[in-house]
């Protein structure tokens, strides 16, 4: 068992690893970017990942307070759903509604590689092997399908 400050410590180690190893990667429109805290430009749409005990996770959260504009950015992305699975070559897992680590509403479009654990270090490969090209591909994905959702931008 870790202490919370060792957790916290590995937690960071592997997100700078992480970072350092997609640093060099330029975004689908050949800038620079904060693979970390990648910039969607849309207030309340987030690429998101997350790695635990038991497994890592990917996905685009919505979490705007509002659930009609919520359910407004769901449509839209549900319009590229298509577009989306063909950029992952493969398909992800739809939850209009869903519920975040605070409680709190949010729609997501997500996938998980079960059976891996932040804190053994032997996992990390299998773990950036399974976020890298997935982070890319949405990168990709939404240097498209943004502009689809320009109207619900304010």
């Amino acid at each position: 068992m870790y202490t919370r400050e060792q957790a916290t410590q590995i937690r960071k180690s592997f997100w700078t690893s992480f970072g350092q190893y997609m640093r060099p990667i330029p975004s689908a429109e050949g800038l620079k970017v904060n693979w970390i805290n990648y910039k969607t430009g849309f207030k309340g749409l987030s690429f998101s990942m997350d790695v635990d005990k038991e497994k890592a996770y990917i996905g685009i959260v919505l979490n705007q307070k509002d659930p009609d504009l919520r359910s407004l950015f769901y449509e839209q992305l549900l319009e590229l759903k298509s577009v989306l699975h063909a950029q992952l070559e493969e398909e992800w897992i739809w939850e209009e509604v869903a519920t975040n680590a605070q409680y709190q509403e949010i729609s997501q479009v997500y996938t998980l590689l079960p059976g891996v654990n932040l804190f053994r270090q032997e996992d990390w490969p299998s773990i950036i092997s399974f976020l890298k090209p997935r982070l890319i591909a949405l990168d990709e994905f939404w240097s498209m399908g943004k502009f689809h959702f320009e109207p619900l931008k304010f």
